[in-house]
């Protein structure tokens, strides 16, 4: 009984990370009109993964959604510095993490949705999202990857701001996504009509 019981949560979390993904790709099609579409679309999946379908799950898409990224709509600095697609991979992981042993708990068992600590908990894995590319990313990679001859220097203050500020609020607007839409599509999940 166990088993059968494992295999059909085994199929919902792998069926919710297909749908996801799947999002996930089609925000990705627009991504040359505004990364404040992409962005908190990507994160809201990232967070719903970690939520509903668990870590394992949360982290597969936060390395497969900056890969899917390159393939449908690679920007001019991922093109030119393919080594940044590790570090995005793993400021999605940061998020999923924070989400899985931070706010997952905070609002388990009844809690309330709009607390004190769901709301702080989703400020500091967004800042420590936006902290970590950053630091990584805007002020170490790029400027030690892109060459002082190369036009891309001319756009670093725009590249740096996108892997940090830009990441930052673009999480922090997924969060707000997720807030509204949570207790639905948690009923979905459950089986339930929303």
């Amino acid at each position: 009984m166990e088993t059968k019981e494992g295999n059909k949560k085994l199929t919902r979390s792998l069926a919710v990370t297909a749908v996801l993904l799947a999002i996930c790709m089609v925000s990705q099609i627009f991504k040359s009109l505004s990364v404040y579409i992409t962005g908190p679309v990507i994160n809201l999946c990232l967070i719903l993964a970690a939520m509903s379908a668990g870590l394992l799950w949360g982290s597969v898409l936060a390395v497969i959604t900056p890969v899917t990224a390159f393939i449908i709509a690679a920007s001019p600095v991922m093109t030119a510095v393919p080594m940044i697609i590790p570090f995005i991979m793993l400021g999605n992981e940061i998020l999923v993490l924070m989400t899985h042993f931070l706010l997952k708990p905070a609002i388990a068992d009844g809690k309330p949705l709009l607390g004190v600590k769901p709301i702080a908990f989703s400020v500091l894995a967004s800042a420590a999202k936006g902290a970590f590319m950053g630091l990584t990313i805007s002020l170490w990679l790029l400027p030690s990857m892109i060459p002082a001859e190369s036009p891309l220097r001319g756009k670093m203050g725009v590249f740096q701001a996108t892997f940090s500020l830009v990441q930052f609020v673009t999480a922090l607007i997924g969060f707000v996504y997720f807030f509204i839409l949570w207790k639905p599509l948690k009923k979905v999940l459950e089986g339930g009509r929303p």
